[in-house]
């Protein structure tokens, strides 16, 4: 299965990258190794978010910027509101990056 690098700049994916960082500079963990987590990692969050997550989430913001760049599209919004069945929410600004899911597949 092919992934893509995106979640290493959540939260989590750097909360993760700099443990692993710190676990490398003390001598706990070899460098190779911290690689295979942050691939497992990749993959990890590729296969749960296709499986587990079932939520449907409505955005509408001002396009402040698109990209189009090797397969990947990103868009900026400004003044964005999220809805979930549940709730809303106003937020200042929210980027989005979307892959073709037929790119991890190959």
């Amino acid at each position: 299965m092919a992934t893509f690098e995106l979640y290493r700049r959540s939260t989590i994916g750097m909360c993760l990258t700099e443990t692993l960082d710190e676990m490398v500079q003390n001598g706990a963990l070899s460098p190779e190794l911290a690689i295979q987590v942050l691939v497992q990692f990749d993959k990890s969050m590729t296969e749960a978010l296709e499986t587990q997550v079932k939520s449907k989430v409505s955005i509408k913001g001002h396009l402040h910027t698109y990209r189009f760049c090797d397969n990947v599209w990103t868009f900026i919004l400004q003044d964005a509101i999220l809805k979930t069945e549940d709730c809303q929410e106003n937020v200042g600004q929210v980027k989005i990056v979307a892959c073709d899911s037929k790119l991890l597949t190959q």
